[in-house]
């Protein structure tokens, strides 16, 4: 297992969008635990993503009415559980505040948004029937770290490698870290339907997809970031 501590890629700008985002998810966190737990999957099924809702245009929850085209935005700021915010803010901070850097604030937020839609979007074709709430910024995560490693794939990340009894921190190219973490993603969906295990593997992927091309095909290779991290690399 691959777990990224942080990255040796310096930026310009101070991330200010990557902070808010992160605020934003915890705050929204905290307000969601201080509910009852039936209070809890009340919010959850209201403004978490349910593709059914969205293939027929009908509430899956006739009783906890949503409003079914903005669950795909509100679903990206709920979160089942501890684990899910922090390993999802972790990767946030950590890779967030380069593309932030890169793109700038307002062209980072837009494009956020739009890879979590685009992962939800590849979810719900795949799920169009199923009635379980897709909720979790990952997608829209997903979407940074295939914008990352396209832009900055010899970018040196601080790794903790765990295997079984080997336990180790190394420093590994991004295209090592993030091509290990889109390989496992991919292997999961496969072998599992929908929501495997309370993971939407597929929306992963489909965020990740879209941040890889989305630069693959518009980005200039030979602007911002990408200078700076071959010149880091020289030194």
């Amino acid at each position: 297992m691959f777990i990224p501590l942080k990255d040796e890629n310096p930026i310009v700008r101070k991330p200010v969008v990557t902070i808010i985002l992160i605020a934003l998810n915890v705050l929204v966190y905290l307000f969601t635990m201080t509910r009852t737990s039936r209070a809890f999957e009340a919010i959850i099924f209201q403004y978490g993503l349910i593709p059914v809702e969205l293939t027929h245009l009908a509430e899956a929850t006739p009783s906890l009415p949503s409003p079914i085209f903005l669950t795909p935005f509100t679903s990206m700021f709920l979160h089942g559980g501890l684990m899910h915010l922090a390993g999802n803010m972790l990767f946030l901070w950590i890779f967030g505040n380069n593309i932030e850097d890169h793109l700038g604030p307002f062209r980072f937020l837009l494009f956020y948004l739009v890879a979590g839609l685009a992962a939800d979007f590849l979810f719900v074709v795949f799920n169009p029937s199923s009635t379980v709430p897709l909720v979790g910024a990952s997608g829209a995560i997903a979407g940074v770290l295939g914008a990352y490693m396209f832009l900055f794939p010899r970018a040196r990340i601080l790794t903790l490698i765990f295997l079984f009894y080997f336990i180790r921190i190394v420093r590994l190219p991004a295209v090592v870290v993030l091509g290990f973490w889109i390989f496992y993603q991919i292997l999961m969906s496969a072998l599992s339907t929908g929501a495997g295990g309370g993971v939407a593997w597929l929306a992963h992927v489909g965020g990740f997809a879209f941040g890889w091309l989305w630069f693959r095909i518009f980005a200039s290779k030979g602007k911002s970031g990408r200078q700076r991290i071959y010149r880091v690399e020289r030194e």
